[in-house]
Formats: structure tokens, C-alpha cells, sequence
């Protein structure tokens, strides 16, 4: 047979030297379509030889070679060889596959590790066997039963670039090879005295953690080459010797030379070990062995040559072989290295579950009738786990059936001792798993999300594993990838765990780690090829349409709220005013190459925000469980949703083409992946351009009939569409992760690290010290980081580069900036920032983007690995660069200083006794005594703002340790200090509510929460941080060592304070966070009325900075939003169209001390969300705006909802009304007053500062959004309507339905039921839920909808509510029931309703929700009905008794009473009215609820007394603990008047 090669090849092929040399084109920028194939078929013994002549290292993976049965005069190329089906057998890396499916692991040599000049070669023997050679050594039988005409096939793939053929013959002896290959053991002779001695010295490091040298001058020989010829040895099964074979006779090897042959050492004992199962100690300086690859290693067969036991280090070269099955040995008086014997090696325990059967050797579990049963099915390991090695398995079989899949995970019970439950998570102690994407601690919850990654959505192929390390931190893994510490301090001795639960059925142990990435390189490419490769396979095939097999319809498969109607044409949502989502169809079969699927959209409806969404997905829909939008889909998928591009998820294009938002019905969107394996978006016809590279053929197209989208159509004719536009730019490919750089300045008396806020593609690792971009060669940009704080004069910000790839041109850029982390939207590169930024580029200095010089001292493009750069600014404001050590001079001057000098963090002056604080305020010591030692935060912590401290000092003679949580305490309501009387320790502080962690336990109050809550207080030490934080999602997190350990308590309070204590060993702190954002110490700033004037002065001088308030002097800017017109001298803007572009700003700035006033004209039901507002601090006269004021980010205030935002960044919650409830009419205004501050005032009422350091100009901001299409600038002063004024309130003239509240209509300006701000406050939203899921009769309450008020933070502010109204004859105070919400009860017609609401007093009454029915049948509080903590029996004659009763009372003597109270702080505590967890319809989401009752009661019925609970501080400042609870006894003495109901 010829030795050449065919001429059809891979597409990016180039053959030469008569067809005998391939070599693949654009090697750098692609990695596959480099297929090769014998020009005739192989004949029988023949090896097909060829010799690997370049490689390259830009990727991973290298040459991989087999046969195939298909011709390559028909063969239509795939990408890679993976790819060919048909009869193919292909060798990747050590894997062999079958038609694209692994059927043999770990066999031969790893091809990826070959090296230029090595051969390679594939042979059919005559038995119909597959073998592979390299480098002339037959590597064994891959696979057998192969046909007898086979091409042979070699893939040009990765690394490996070009190849050349050497020959095609049987080799030397061959068939006597075959005739007694199994009698006899073949001689190999040891290549070079390097690889006998890089051999001889290693051994697993995960057994010793170190190589152990037999003999430094043997080593130093080998490595001068003076060695003497090393004899030959034997072995029993043929493995050629990897390590290379040409170190000249006086050659040196380098420590990096050394080290990568030591690694290679490593890599061969892992191949090994998983092959013969063997585990060989070291051999003598004499001695052979049995392998020649492990030369003087020991062996447990006995073979010729001095061996060592089978673990231990080998003796004498006279020493015989040994058996020894020992865990360690020893030999020639060299203790045993505890290396894996085969009895030791990683399998499953004999006892596992009652339907998990064990095979292949224990390393295979299955679970029996995986269609009937979906549990039973735990397998734990045979031996505990090592520290810090790989436990990991391979899923093998899936079925489709149920939910849930497999988990994994360790524990701490010996699986001879266990009786194993149906699932790990039964189990409550010891046990750690992973479930989903969440982490369970003995089967409760402590990681909702974990990871990226969940266990349910794997499938067949894919790898998970664990590694408990020697720190004691668990990590998992997903095919390879480290998902991240899951648990701290797991115990020393774990067992490895997996549950077969639901879908999981088979699972099988991989022992080799390192060729295993291999595997599941190969499973992706057949994934990305064929979607049904690792999916179950259904029992029934889909036959599709005989009169129409390639037509393009939608699959009959599709979301939960769709519909496929029209014979497969056109996708609908039959609700689409009821839901918004679930609404994905997908085509019936894969788009061809350059065919283009479009879409009509037929029917939108306007309820909804966002609209249809189109792409591909790599998942077959058959089997497929769709999302609730494609977006949420983690893998295999790229979207075009509004003006974006997502992919997986993720958006990667921002801006790219029209916004699907936007269309109409008529409207067409189409997609169309180009054979080149570009996917480009069609709009109306019209091409927007490539959105995505490297999509995998055989994609599924996607619609989303999201939002607006009600119906779509496909379109079967294409021909008016325009030719595609050639595009043959190149897009990002996956490349393995890179490029980190370390602060080296940072010493262990330095806080400077890397911030937590950083580009997307950068990762902070080394507990802040070190930054890396992820997918380095496949990315280039997104990576900024940046220092954790500012710097200080004079102070040296350093790191050392210590990985680079020669892909990119460019490199690193260094430079200083004054703008916050918190305040910046990284871009691209920070030479992209425009203002307070300065930077080193390879040798030019910018300052905001712009070059101010050219060939600075040094060039940041030249530096190489290990090169050092820093970065100083003086203290005159001069800017220096550092490269290793050297002062490069002077690049800029004039940097302004830091405005943050150190950290901003303070210690509030109120503290323990024994506490003194220094530093102003940032750093704490306790002077005397082991308690006493609790410290608070200056302020409140806002969400997601750290507070972190650094230990400085500890005293070992004391026990305990530091203490740390939150508090609801407010440290400025104590006494001045040391008088403050608070507790000795913090456990003790209960008399607010407080979360903590002492030690590893959490406490609320002193009441013990959760125990093991990660790493324990007590085993901190000087430079240890600690730190808390409280989320958004009202969790406690503790940081240690910028570590998150996880959520510690839920349901914190949103007003808490960071509260240490100094207990124990633990005696100085010193703060190391910043905040967020400097805030005001005041909470409300004073009123126009008295910030005009200082104190003191006369009421008719006005005030120097007073400006004169002129009429119409504020009008609206001409450049605006492109839905704004404007009208009335630009004195009313309106939005015309759409529900967004209508940006508004003033022409004229607006002076400090003057009030701007606009009124909202006309409210759009329609839309959802309503106006925002603010001021801009630069000229809008040429801003280019955005759709939405929370899209401007540079100098922005802006106000929306409850919130306040800065530069798109959150700074304030629960500031003001809610701004989405303010009615038509409503006046809102801001003004800036004399310091700085932005203030809002709501109908002439100041809600207080919103924001400070306004700058000076700054501009009036309105957004007209959603609900609010018009407004007007008022140009008087029109008195606001809840403000203050001369009219007395009388409380004769107001009407019945508001005097209870002590309001007339009129004043607190209640719209009419059609825009009732109520009707959109989401809390009274859900309260109404939760009333409609108790199922009372809607004949118990009041018809009309107005009488229901809402008494949370945001519907009181906009109605202007005092906390406390008098009512009756004599007037009795009451407190208004804030954060409940009131609906109406009917009163019945009997009732003297007029003299009822003038003369009784008001009251609440908590209660249960069993007892609310009885209440209302009866309309009034009967005790019987009570719950059992609000009705307690008197005894008749103890009229003046207001405690419990008497033990030795006769029931037959005794009269149940109702308790009440004039405040629901007291009333709706949780002994009077239990809270009950309920699910809300709507969202899903679990509350709890509290009910009570607002009651008329009759004056003169009822006691007044104190509060019987035992609680010493005060619930209300209005009323006193004595006064707090009100007795009655006298039936029909209340009256129902409302119905109450808190949810939290």
C-alpha cells in the first residue's frame, strides 16, 4: 500500500510532497477541520505511520488518529474526527471512540503529550484488531471486531499542526508477535539515563506531597550525563517510555527543565496506575524493575531485577521482589512513601443501597428498575478520602422519567456502621451534599446557589467531582472546572458519597484526572454536532411528515402557556393578558446551513413590557424541559432579545441592531446560521449583522413569545430577503483560562488588594491579592481591576505579572483613577474613561483617553512574565511609574489627592466600658478585663456594604474570641459613655433584636440559631479579617479573610447597625472596608422654611445666599427625549409615544436654596411604573439620551420608586413616598439646599436629603416613564395640599370613612377609586393575596375599594399620615397601624354608626387567623373566639386586677376578658397574633402573615393597665408600658372596624 495521503481533505488541509505532508491553514486563529485519510485502505497488519513535524500552543488538544469505513471519495468532512460516524474508531488524547462515543479510557500513550518529530500509527491485525503504535512500541488491543476495509484517519487537531507520512507496512516480527503475545513478555530497553532517573525520583504527589530523590549523585550524574548504560529491563504489559531521549551527554538541566520532567513523571504514574492497577515504590541505585518506564521501582509480580515492596522504597539490587500489600513499607532503612497499593485504590464499598448493583471492578454503580424506583440508590466510597484528592465519577446513564437527579457529596459515617436512609438527604448529621446547583448540610439548606452549574441539567458524559483539602475547604467540580469552596472546615475523615437519585441511573469512578479533560472535550464536540448525543433516548420516534420531511414548522413541544396551531405554522399565547412568559416554541428539526428561519408577528398586546425574542439552541425539543423564557437557559443557546445579543444567558452584544421592543404586528424577525458558523438576525428583511462565531451546526431556531408577543407565524417564502453580507471576521473561541496578576506590595502588614467591583471577564482570587482574565485567548478586554482603596501619599501599589499568552498585541496598561469602584461602569479598557483617570500605555501617558506624551522611561508592551510594576503618587501630586523596583521618573503631574485618606469606616463614640477607640474613631482597643468590649458601627449599613475589621492584637491567657453581627440597636439612643449600661458580651445584648456569630454559632438574641456556621471566631488570629454584611435579600453574611461564608441569618432587619465585641483573647481591632457612599449624619434636613434663615436672625432679612424666587424662570430644554413634546412656552413636556425616551431636563440650571416645582398632569393606566427623577451635574445641552434616566452614568442623582440611585448605583432605600403610587395632581419638587444636599418634597412637604456634595451647576432631571405621559413646571407658589396651613382641622366636619384615621379626605387628597394610588402599591397588592387565599365572605366587608388604606413607609408619606391621632368623648390617643394594611369591614345597618365613629375610642386587637371567621360572624371580639394568648379568665370579683390569674382560681368563678391596645406595637406582637407562612400565587414566594382587628371601643368598657408580657423596654414613645393595654369584659362594648394584616 502507498504511503500517501488522499487528496479530499479537511477544508482547511493543504497537501504537498506528493500528498505525502498535510499541513493545516490559520493554525493560530482555528483549531479543527484539519481531517486527513489514507489514500487506500489499510491491509491487514500494515501500521499507517506518521511522523508529527509542527505543533503550536495556542490551544489544547492535539493530533488524534484511528480508521473509518467510509470512504473518502463520498465523505462529506466534518469539523474534527470525534465527528465521523458510520464505522469509525478513533484515539483522543487516551480515550478510544466508537462513532463519536467513548468506548475504551485510559488506553496507550496520551497523544496530547506527543512532541514534534514523534510517530505515531494505527493497525487492523489480522484478528480484526485496532492497535496503535508510537514511536515503533505497540500500545495493545483499542478495540476489536473491525471490518476488514478501513481507511486510516488522522485528525490535524489543536496543537498539532502538520504531519508527514513515513509508512505503511507491517512492522518487524509481527506475526510472531501475535502468535505468542500472550506467552511471552517482550525486552525493552530504557532510552536515555534522564528518564531513568526522572522515573526513579517520583512519585504521586498526592500521597507525599513531594518527590523523593534516590540519591543526589546518581541525580547529579544523570543530570551532567555521566551515567553508566542502564541494563535492560522487563515487564509484562508494553508501555514505550515518554520522556524525551535527547539530553546531550553535558547537558544541565534547569530547575523549569527539571520540574517539567518530573511533571511528566507524574502524569505517566497516574496512566499507570489506572492501567496495571499497580502502585510502585522507589528502587535501589542498582536495582531494575518491571516496567521500564518505572525504572528501580518495585513491583508485586515478582519480576527479575531488585524491587522494594510494593509501597515502600526499593533495597539492594539483590533484594528480591515483593507481595507486600501493606498501606506503607520500608526498605533499605527508607520509610515507605504510603503510596495507593491495588487493594487502595478509590472503588465503591461492597454495601451501598437496596437497588444499587456494583460492577466492573466496584468502580461502576447502577441502580436496579430506574423506570419503577427513583431512590435507594446511595454508594459510598470503600476507604475515607485523602486530603486533597480527586473524588470524581463520570454519569453513564440518564433516565427521562423523573425530577431531580444525582447528587454527590462526603460524609462522616463509615459505610460499614450505616444503615443507609432511601436518600443522603434523610441523613442530619455529618453529611455534606451537593443537590442542583445548591449545597445541603445534613439535609438542610446552607447554599441556595452554589454554582453556575446544576447537577439536574448534566447529562450523559459529563464529570463531576470533589476534593476535601488539606485546609479542611470542600471544593466540587463540574467536567473539570472548580465551582469554588462549598463548606469550610469539613471533618479529617470523609467517606466520598453519590445518591442515584431520580434521573441519575449509572455512574463510574475515573481515576485518571488528567487525561479525563480529554473525554469531556470530546463529549462537547459531540454535543455541539449531534444535540441527542447524552440525552435518554424515547421509547417512540417523532416520523415526520411524509408529504413535507424538511419543511420548517414549529415543534409540537412547547412553554406551558403556548399553543401550536395552523398545522405547525404559527405559535400563539391563547392568554397573553394573563402571563407574559412561557411562551418558547422551537423548530422541528435543526436549521440547515444558511437557511433562514422568519417569523411574523401577527398579534402583540400592550399590557406588557419586552416583546418577542428570537435565536438557536443547540437542544432538541423533543427533550427538552423549556424554561419560562429562553434566556434563563444556561447552555447551548444565543437570543436576540430587545436590542442585545445573550448567549447562555449572558449578554455579549449590548447594542446590536433594531430593538425587537419596538416592533409591530406585520413585523418579521428571522435567523441564520452561515456554514462558516456566524448566526446573523434579520429584521423586516433587512441583515443586522454577525451577532455571534463558532455556533455549532445542527441548531434548533427559538421563538419567544415574551411580553407583547402574542402570536407569531413562520414565513416559507425567502426570496425577497437580500443576499447575506460576507462577513469573515473572526469571534471569540473557548480557550482555557489565564493570565494572572498578583499585588506583591500588599505584605501582610498592607490591607491593599484588588477590589471587589472589577471587569467582567477579570476573577479576583488569593483572598483579593491576585486578578486573572478569564478565557485569556479567547478574550482580551473587559478586565479591569482596581485597588481596593485609595492611595495614600507617598504609598507604593505594586504587582508582578505572572502569566502572559502571545496571542494578543498590547498588553498590560497601569495607571491611576479618582473615581470609585462603587461609581464606575467598567468599560472596555480604561483608557475608554473620559474624566479623573491616568494611564501608562506600552509607553504613552493618557489622561482621560487622550495622550499627553509619547515615549515615557519605559514600555508596559516589553515587560515579560515576572516583571514588577507600581504605581506612586507624591505628595505634590506627581505621578510615578516602578518597573522592578526602579523609578521610571516622573510621567504626569497635578493628580488630585485622595479623597479618601485611609479608610472611611468609623467606630461610633457609644461603646463597652472597657473600650477606648483611637484613629478617629478607626481602630478599637479593650483596655482592661476579658468583656466590656462592644463596639458599633458610626451609621447604618446600607445593602451590600461591608463592614470588615483586622485584628491587631490578641491575649492568649483569655478564652473566646471576637464577636461579630448586626444589630437593631441604635447606638446614638444610649446614654454617653461609660455610662451606657450596656451588656458585659453580646450574647447578653438582647434588649434589641440581635443577629451574631461567636465562635461558629449563630445567635439571635442570645438564642441559638444554627451551629457549625463556617469557620470558627475562636481560631482567628492577629491580620485575620473579619467582616459582615447585610444582603439584599435580608441575609447576615460573614466574611473571614474576604471569604463569603454564606448566608448566617434571614430576615435581618433593613435599619441595623455592625456590632462587635472585643471578648476573649481578641483585644484590638482597627477597620479596614470603606463605605459605599458618605452619607449625611442628619436623618431629616430642615424645611425651606427654616433653611432659609439662620438661627437667630430676623425673619424679614433675608438671608445672604437666599435667591429671589423669580416666576417662569425654569422651562424645559429643547434637547430632550425623542417621544417629548413640548408646549406651553416649554412650560409642559408630554410623551407621545411609547413608554420610555421621554428625558427631560431644565434650560437653566437651578440655583441653591430655590425650589423647583412640577405637577404631574396625566397618568397612563396602561403601563407599568411611573416617573423618576433628579438633577444632572453637567450641560445636557448636547447629551445624547438614553431610553431611561437609569441609563445616564456620569454625574446623576436620580430618584425612583422608594429608592435613590447614583450613577445607576443604589445609595438610599426607603427614602420618601413611592413615587410609582403618586396620583394625577401630585406636586413634586427638588431643591439643593446651601450644603450641598438634594432634597424632595412631595405636595410642599420635605421628605429630607435624598443625596449629598450635589456639584454646582446641576440640572433638574425628569423621566416621563410608564404610568406618566405629562407634566407642567409650576411657575407660583401654590400652596402644597398635605402642607401645613391656617386651617384648624375640625374634626366635626370630616367624613365617616377617614375619621377613624383621624384625616379628612380632602387633606391627605385621596384620589377617586379610578387612580387610587392603592391600586398599585404592590404591598397592599399582596396583602389583598393573602385576604382572598382565607376565602372569607366578601359580604363581611366594606364595597368600596377606597375605604382600604395602606399603611406601609410609602402610601403614609404620600398621604402625609401623622403617627398618632386623638378620637372620643374624652379624646384618647391612638397610634395609626404603620406597615399594616386596613381593609374595611361592613358596619351593620343597627349600629349607631355617627355616634360610634364621634364618641368611642379606637383600638387593635391581634388575633389568629382560626379565629377570624367566628369574629366576623359575631362582628364584634368575643373572648371564646380569641386566640388563646389575647383572652385570658379574671376572676369576677378582682376588679381591679389587670395580671394573670391565680392559680388556685375557680374556673367556675372566672370571666375571659379581651385585651387591647391604643398601638398595634404592641397589639401585633407575636404572642396576640401569630404569624402563618403562606405561598403567594403570583410570585411563589413564601411570607408570613399576621392578622388583627382596628375596633371602635366603647369609653368606659374597658381597664387601662400595663403590659403583661414581662417586657422592659418601651414598645410606643406615645403611650407607657403601664398604660399600653387596654381590659375589657362587657360583651358588645367593640365594634369591628377594620381588618388588619401584615406580611413580611
Amino acid at each position: 500500500m502507498a504511503a500517501e495521503l488522499h487528496p479530499r481533505s479537511g477544508k482547511l488541509i493543504g497537501l504537498s510532497n506528493s500528498n505525502r505532508t498535510a499541513q493545516r491553514n490559520q493554525p493560530v486563529q482555528e483549531f479543527n477541520h484539519g481531517l486527513v485519510l489514507s489514500r487506500e485502505p489499510l491491509r491487514d497488519r500494515d501500521v499507517f505511520t506518521v511522523r508529527i513535524d509542527k505543533k503550536v500552543n495556542s490551544w489544547s488538544g492535539s493530533i488524534e488518529i484511528g480508521v473509518t469505513a467510509l470512504d473518502p471519495a463520498a465523505l462529506d468532512f466534518p469539523s474534527s474526527a470525534t465527528g465521523l460516524k458510520g464505522g469509525s474508531w478513533i484515539v483522543s488524547g487516551c480515550s478510544v471512540l466508537k462513532d463519536g462515543r467513548s468506548v475504551l479510557e485510559e488506553y496507550g500513550r496520551d497523544l496530547d503529550q506527543l512532541g514534534e518529530g514523534d510517530r505515531v500509527g494505527i493497525q487492523r491485525n489480522g484478528r480484526g484488531e485496532l492497535h496503535l503504535w508510537v514511536n515503533g512500541q505497540d500500545c495493545g488491543a483499542a478495540a476489536s471486531g473491525l471490518p476488514s476495509r478501513l481507511w486510516a484517519v488522522v485528525d490535524l487537531y489543536g496543537k498539532c499542526t502538520q504531519v508527514t507520512v513515513v509508512s505503511c507496512e507491517p512492522p518487524p516480527d509481527t506475526e510472531d508477535q501475535e502468535e505468542d503475545e500472550e506467552e511471552r513478555e517482550e525486552e525493552v530497553v530504557l532510552p536515555s539515563p534522564a528518564a531513568l532517573t526522572t522515573e526513579a525520583c517520583r512519585d504521586h504527589e498526592d500521597r507525599t506531597g513531594a518527590l523523593v530523590l534516590p540519591a543526589v549523585p546518581a541525580l547529579a550524574t544523570v543530570m551532567n550525563g555521566s551515567a553508566e548504560e542502564v541494563p535492560e529491563v522487563t515487564r509484562g504489559h508494553s508501555r514505550p517510555d515518554k520522556f524525551p531521549n535527547n539530553f546531550e551527554p553535558d547537558t544541565v538541566l534547569t530547575e523549569h527543565q527539571l520540574f517539567d520532567v518530573f511533571n511528566n513523571a507524574i502524569v505517566s504514574l497516574y496512566r499507570s496506575e489506572d492501567e496495571g492497577g499497580e502502585d510502585l515504590g522507589l528502587g535501589g541505585a542498582g536495582g531494575g524493575g518491571s516496567d521500564p518506564s518505572r525504572a528501580g521501582a518495585g513491583s508485586n509480580n515478582g519480576a527479575r531485577g531488585g524491587g522494594g515492596n510494593e509501597n515502600g522504597n526499593g533495597g539492594s539490587a539483590e533484594g528480591g521482589g515483593s507481595t507486600n500489600n501493606s498501606p506503607s513499607g520500608s526498605a533499605g532503612g527508607t520509610a515507605g512513601t504510603g503510596g495507593m497499593t491495588t487493594n487502595d485504590a478509590l472503588l465503591f464499598h461492597e454495601k451501598c443501597g437496596t437497588l444499587i448493583k456494583l460492577s466492573n471492578n466496584n468502580k461502576t454503580a447502577e441502580r436496579r428498575r430506574p423506570l419503577d424506583e427513583f431512590n435507594n440508590g446511595v454508594v459510598m466510597t470503600n476507604r475515607p478520602l485523602r486530603h486533597n484528592e480527586m473524588f470524581e465519577i463520570r454519569i453513564d446513564k440518564l433516565v427521562d422519567k423523573w425530577s431531580g437527579s444525582i447528587e454527590i457529596g462526603v460524609t462522616t459515617h463509615n459505610p460499614n456502621n450505616l444503615d443507609y436512609p432511601a436518600t443522603m438527604t434523610n441523613l442530619r448529621s455529618g453529611t455534606i451534599m451537593m443537590s442542583g446547583c445548591g449545597i445541603l448540610t445534613n439535609g438542610k439548606g446552607t447554599r441556595r446557589e452554589y454554582c453556575e452549574f446544576s447537577l439536574d441539567e448534566l447529562q450523559e458524559g459529563d464529570h463531576i467531582g470533589l476534593m476535601r483539602k488539606a485546609s479542611g475547604a470542600l471544593h466540587f467540580y463540574i467536567n473539570g472546572i472548580d465551582q469554588g469552596v462549598a463548606a469550610n472546615q469539613t471533618p479529617g475523615v470523609v467517606y466520598g458519597v453519590v445518591d442515584l437519585y431520580g434521573m441519575a441511573v449509572k455512574v463510574t469512578i475515573v481515576h485518571n484526572h488528567n487525561h479525563s479533560d480529554r473525554l469531556r472535550r470530546n463529549n462537547a464536540i459531540m454535543r455541539a454536532l449531534s444535540p441527542d448525543v447524552g440525552r435518554p433516548r424515547p421509547a417512540l420516534s417523532l416520523t415526520p411528515d411524509p408529504e413535507a420531511p424538511d419543511r420548517l414548522l414549529f415543534h409540537p413541544n412547547c412553554g406551558q402557556k403556548a399553543a401550536i396551531i395552523g398545522d405547525g405554522r404559527t405559535a400563539l399565547r391563547p392568554h397573553a393578558t394573563d402571563d407574559f412568559n412561557h411562551g418558547v416554541v422551537l423548530s422541528n428539526r435543526p436549521l440547515h446551513s444558511n437557511e433562514v428561519f422568519q417569523v411574523r408577528i401577527d398579534k402583540m398586546v400592550d399590557k406588557w413590557a419586552g416583546s418577542i425574542e428570537i435565536g438557536v439552541t443547540t437542544h432538541n425539543p423533543a427533550y427538552l424541559q423549556l424554561p419560562s423564557t429562553m434566556t434563563n437557559l444556561r447552555s447551548g443557546t444565543w437570543m436576540m432579545t430587545g436590542n442585545g445579543v445573550m448567549h447562555n444567558g449572558t449578554t455579549i452584544l449590548d447594542e446590536y441592531g433594531h430593538n425587537l421592543d419596538r416592533l409591530k404586528a406585520g413585523d418579521t424577525v428571522g435567523v441564520v446560521r452561515k456554514d462558516d458558523g456566524s448566526l446573523h438576525f434579520f429584521v423586516n428583511g433587512v441583515p443586522q449583522g454577525p451577532a455571534a462565531w463558532n455556533v455549532p451546526p445542527s441548531v434548533y431556531a427559538v421563538v419567544d413569545l415574551y411580553g407583547q408577543a402574542a402570536q407569531a407565524t413562520i414565513m416559507d417564502d425567502m426570496a425577497d430577503l437580500p443576499p447575506l453580507p460576507d462577513d469573515n471576521s473572526e469571534g471569540p473561541t473557548a480557550m482555557s483560562p489565564g493570565s494572572p496578576c498578583s499585588i506583591t506590595g500588599a505584605s501582610a502588614a498592607s490591607d491593599l488588594r484588588f477590589h471587589q467591583l472589577h471587569g467582567t471577564n477579570a476573577v479576583i482570587t488569593n483572598g483579593g491579592r491576585t486578578a486573572l482574565r478569564q478565557n485569556c485567548r479567547s478574550e482580551f478586554n473587559d478586565a479591569i481591576v482596581i485597588s481596593n482603596r485609595c492611595l495614600r501619599d507617598g504609598e507604593l501599589f505594586e504587582i508582578v505579572i505572572q502569566k502572559m499568552v502571545d496571542r494578543w498585541s498590547g498588553s498590560i496598561e497601569a495607571g491611576v483613577t479618582a473615581i470609585r469602584p462603587e461609581e464606575l461602569e467598567f468599560p472596555n479598557t480604561m483608557t475608554d474613561i473620559d474624566y479623573d483617570t491616568w494611564m501608562l500605555s506600552g509607553t504613552a501617558i493618557m489622561q482621560d483617553g487622550n495622550t499627553m506624551r509619547n515615549n515615557y522611561g519605559c514600555d508596559l508592551d516589553s515587560l515579560s512574565t515576572g516583571s514588577r510594576i507600581g504605581m506612586m503618587r507624591t505628595a505634590s501630586g506627581d505621578l510615578h511609574y516602578y518597573i522592578n523596583g526602579v523609578d521610571q521618573g516622573v510621567a504626569c503631574t497635578g493628580l488630585p489627592p485622595g479623597k479618601v485618606a485611609g479608610v472611611a469606616h468609623r467606630l461610633h463614640n457609644k461603646h463597652g466600658k472597657n473600650v477606648v477607640l483611637l484613629g478617629d474613631g478607626c481602630q478599637a482597643v479593650r483596655v482592661g478585663g476579658y468583656a466590656h468590649g462592644i463596639v458599633f458601627s458610626a451609621k447604618e449599613l446600607k445593602t451590600d456594604e461591608l463592614f470588615e475589621v483586622k485584628i491587631n492584637e490578641v491575649d492568649e491567657q483569655w478564652s473566646g474570641s471576637l464577636r461579630i453581627g448586626l444589630t437593631t440597636l441604635q447606638p446614638p439612643d444610649l446614654p454617653s459613655c461609660p455610662l451606657s449600661g450596656l451588656s458585659p458580651s453580646l450574647t447578653q445584648l438582647r434588649s434589641k433584636v440581635t443577629w451574631l456569630l461567636a465562635g461558629s454559632e449563630v445567635r439571635r438574641n442570645g438564642v441559638l440559631q444554627r451551629q457549625n456556621y463556617g469557620c470558627s471566631l475562636d481560631r482567628l488570629t492577629v491580620g485575620n479579617r473579619v467582616g459582615v454584611k447585610r444582603c439584599s435579600d435580608d441575609t447576615m453574611h460573614i466574611f473571614i479573610d474576604g471569604e463569603d461564608m454564606g448566608p448566617a441569618a434571614t430576615a435581618v432587619a433593613k435599619n441595623v447597625y455592625a456590632v462587635l465585641d472585643l471578648y476573649g483573647k481578641v483585644t484590638a481591632v482597627s477597620i479596614v472596608s470603606s463605605t459605599l457612599v458618605e452619607d449625611t449624619e442628619s436623618v431629616k434636613a430642615p424645611s425651606l422654611s427654616s433653611d432659609s434663615c439662620s438661627e437667630g436672625e430676623d425673619d424679614s432679612t433675608p438671608c445672604e445666599n437666599e435667591p429671589t424666587l423669580v416666576p417662569m424662570a425654569m422651562a424645559f430644554l429643547e434637547n430632550h427625549g425623542k417621544n417629548i413634546q413640548l408646549s406651553n412656552q416649554n412650560l409642559t413636556a408630554a410623551r407621545v409615544s411609547s413608554y420610555n425616551q421621554g428625558l427631560l431636563v431644565t434650560a437653566q440650571p437651578l440655583p441653591r436654596q430655590q425650589l423647583f416645582q412640577f405637577q404631574i398632569d396625566r397618568l397612563n393606566s396602561s403601563w407599568t411604573s411611573s416617573l423618576s427623577l433628579g438633577v444632572i451635574g453637567h450641560s445636557p445641552d448636547r447629551l445624547n439620551f438614553p431610553s431611561t434616566a437609569c441609563c445616564l452614568k456620569r454625574s446623576v442623582w436620580l430618584l425612583q420608586r422608594d429608592s435613590v440611585f447614583h450613577n445607576s448605583l443604589k445609595i438610599c432605600e426607603n427614602y420618601g413616598p413611592n413615587l410609582d403610587t403618586c396620583p394625577e395632581g401630585t406636586v413634586l419638587g427638588l431643591l439643593v439646599d446651601a450644603n450641598g444636599c438634594l432634597h424632595l418634597h412631595v405636595n410642599g412637604m420635605d421628605q429630607g436629603v435624598a443625596a449629598q456634595d450635589i456639584p454646582t451647576p446641576c440640572y433638574p432631571l425628569i423621566d416621563l416613564y410608564g404610568q406618566c405621559e405629562q407634566v407642567t413646571i409650576v411657575t407660583n407658589h401654590v400652596p402644597a395640599v398635605g402642607a401645613e396651613s391656617g386651617d384648624v382641622r375640625c374634626q366635626g366636619d370630616m367624613e365617616k370613612a377617614d375619621m377613624v384615621d383621624g384625616i379628612k379626605e380632602s387633606v391627605c387628597w385621596t384620589p377617586p377609586p379610578a387612580v387610587n394610588p392603592n391600586k398599585t402599591c404592590e404591598y397592599q397588592a399582596l396583602c389583598s393575596r393573602f385576604k382572598d387565599l382565607l376565602t372569607l365572605p366578601d359580604g363581611y366587608f366594606n364595597e368600596d375599594a377606597k375605604y382600604n388604606l395602606c399603611y406601609c413607609e410609602s402610601c403614609h408619606k404620600l398621604r402625609g399620615d401623622e403617627a398618632y391621632y386623638k378620637r372620643g368623648e374624652p379624646p384618647r390617643d391612638y397610634a395609626l397601624p404603620f406597615g399594616w394594611c386596613r381593609f374595611a369591614l361592613r358596619i351593620k345597618p343597627h349600629c349607631e354608626v355617627s355616634n360610634t365613629f364621634k364618641k368611642w375610642h379606637i383600638a387593635y386587637h391581634g388575633t389568629s387567623v382560626g379565629s377570624l371567621r367566628r369574629t366576623l360572624d359575631h362582628s364584634q371580639l368575643l373572648p371564646e373566639s380569641s386566640s388563646v394568648f389575647s383572652a385570658s379568665p379574671v376572676k369576677a370579683e378582682s376588679h381591679g386586677s389587670y395580671g394573670e390569674p391565680e392559680e388556685n382560681s375557680a374556673p367556675e368563678r372566672e370571666i375571659p376578658c379581651v385585651r387591647l391596645s391604643p398601638t398595634m406595637r404592641y397589639s401585633g406582637l407575636e404572642v396576640f397574633a401569630p404569624k402563618v407562612q403562606f405561598r403567594d400565587p403570583r410570585s411563589l414566594r413564601c411570607h408570613h402573615a399576621q392578622v388583627g382587628f382596628q375596633v371602635c371601643v366603647r369609653p368606659g368598657s374597658y381597664k387601662v393597665g400595663p403590659q403583661s408580657l414581662g417586657i422592659s423596654e418601651p414598645l410606643d414613645p406615645r403611650f407607657s408600658n403601664t398604660e399600653i393595654e387596654w381590659i375589657t369584659k362587657e360583651k358588645g362594648g367593640t365594634l369591628l372596624y377594620g381588618l388588619l394584616i401584615r406580611v413580611e
